[in-house]
């Protein structure tokens, strides 16, 4: 094969697997970091580290996983590298407000909130599971831990959920 020839291929692959997750990565990257503009920058790093170690991926059907974990190697990257600046939410103007993309329906604001209170180590096999559909195997595949560890914080995170929402709904 002819290294144009194979240059092709490449990308062809690169597009195949990648494409299909891009939304997912995104998704996975939004909740890990809690910020759609750090999530697209993680995102893009994670998919310049793919293109650059796509000989690692040796079967196209764990794409998904492999891509997942760029990702989240990739955000702890980015909050190794830099430190952010906060911002007061409370003193916000309208136009500033509104970029928050604020839902009106209060009750997926509560839920999202306790989710984002939630310690990492719980949220992120919640969200894992929950959002992006995978199963205990591939969450602790992923997150380089023991299937009975995940089963033991997903146990958890629903606990500290259901006691955060409660105690929110009791104020």
């Amino acid at each position: 094969m002819t290294s144009s020839n194979a240059s092709r291929e490449r990308h062809r692959r690169f597009d195949r697997v990648v494409s299909v997750f891009h939304t997912d990565m995104y998704r996975f990257a939004a909740w890990l970091c809690r910020d759609p503009s750090i999530a697209e920058e993680v995102v893009q790093e994670a998919l310049l580290r793919a293109w650059k170690s796509l000989d690692a991926l040796r079967e196209d059907s764990a794409a998904k996983p492999w891509l997942l974990t760029i990702v989240r190697r990739e955000n702890a990257r980015y909050f190794e590298r830099k430190r952010l600046e906060t911002v007061d939410i409370d003193n916000l103007s309208p136009a500033q407000s509104a970029m928050l993309a604020e839902s009106d329906d209060s009750e997926t604001h509560e839920l999202r909130e306790a989710i984002f209170k939630l310690d990492d180590d719980y949220r992120e096999p919640l969200v894992l599971q929950v959002l992006m559909g995978h199963s205990t195997k591939e969450i602790a595949e992923l997150m380089g831990i023991q299937q009975g560890v995940v089963l033991t914080r997903l146990h958890r995170a629903r606990i500290k959920l259901k006691n955060q929402v409660d105690k929110e709904a009791a104020v």
